[in-house]
């Protein structure tokens, strides 16, 4: 029988090894990373204006929640400008810029321009927020206020059984406002939690208002709260409890409607991972 000849190394592969040989090539080659589209509106016009309102509205809900006084809460005002950045696998990145007013003032009385980068992660709520804001009103001013709302809250009657602030006509009577103010100070934390990608909140009414001179003379206050959610429309009812003191970190706790789980703010200091999710970005 004739020997068999050694394979010629120059001769080509057989033609069924060829795909093979490239598929495993393409599983070594780098993946591309994902596409980043951004747009950036001024005047917040258009949807991607309608993106940073509902932007700037976290932002502000997650710097009201940080607040230490319901004298320092801001409302907000105008956009100038919004910059959005699209991760398909990430989520959504804006940058805005706004006008704020102070929340208790009936004048609108301008109170800052913010500086916000807010990132909505894909199905996630609580967005990550970095915020900076000019102070217009001085340290010592909000101090002043915080402590005069503070004798307010602690001289206020309490409140009668089915007592709603603002009644079912809208009309708020001017004593309880303080109590108002120090229940938007527990709502923004709660609106800022649940805040995400296709949901926003307005808080429109409380119920069930309860309130306690704890032994620290710090104000204990427990209320219901009705917040409107967009887009389903739906209205939220949320129990929430807080603790408050001049000058210290408000403590906040709450349970809304389908939720099993308490969450408090304690000594929270800023948004989950806020660095890690700002730089996938």
């Amino acid at each position: 029988m004739a020997a068999r000849s050694p394979p010629d190394p120059n001769a080509a592969l057989p033609l069924p090894l060829l795909p093979f040989l490239l598929f495993l090539l393409l599983l070594l080659l780098p993946l591309p990373p994902p596409v980043l589209s951004r747009s950036t509106f001024a005047g917040g016009a258009g949807v991607g204006g309608a993106r940073g309102r509902e932007a700037a509205r976290a932002a502000l809900h997650y710097f009201n929640a940080r607040a230490r006084s319901p004298a320092a809460l801001r409302a907000l005002g105008e956009l100038h400008k919004a910059s959005l950045w699209v991760n398909p696998e990430k989520g959504q990145r804006i940058d805005v810029v706004f006008t704020t007013s102070k929340y208790a003032s009936e004048e609108n009385e301008y109170a800052g321009t913010c500086f916000a980068t807010v990132v909505f992660s894909n199905n996630k709520p609580r967005p990550s927020v970095n915020i900076t804001c000019t102070h217009v009103t001085g340290e010592d001013e909000r101090d002043l206020e915080a402590v005069q709302i503070y004798k307010q809250l602690k001289q206020l009657a309490k409140p009668t059984k089915g007592t709603k602030i603002p009644d079912n006509y809208g009309f708020m009577e001017p004593s309880l406002k303080p109590m108002w103010y120090l229940a938007v100070l527990g709502g923004s934390y709660v609106m800022w939690h649940k805040t995400s990608l296709s949901l926003y909140y307005y808080m429109l009414q409380l119920t069930d208002v309860t309130q306690w001179i704890t032994n620290d003379d710090a104000i204990q206050f427990g209320y219901t709260a009705l917040f409107h959610e967009f887009s389903t429309q739906e209205i939220i009812p949320c129990q929430i409890n807080l603790i408050w003191y001049p000058g210290k970190i408000l403590k906040v706790k709450y349970h809304c409607q389908h939720e099993t789980q308490l969450e408090s703010s304690g000594n929270e200091g800023s948004a989950m991972g806020t660095d890690e999710v700002f730089s996938n970005f």
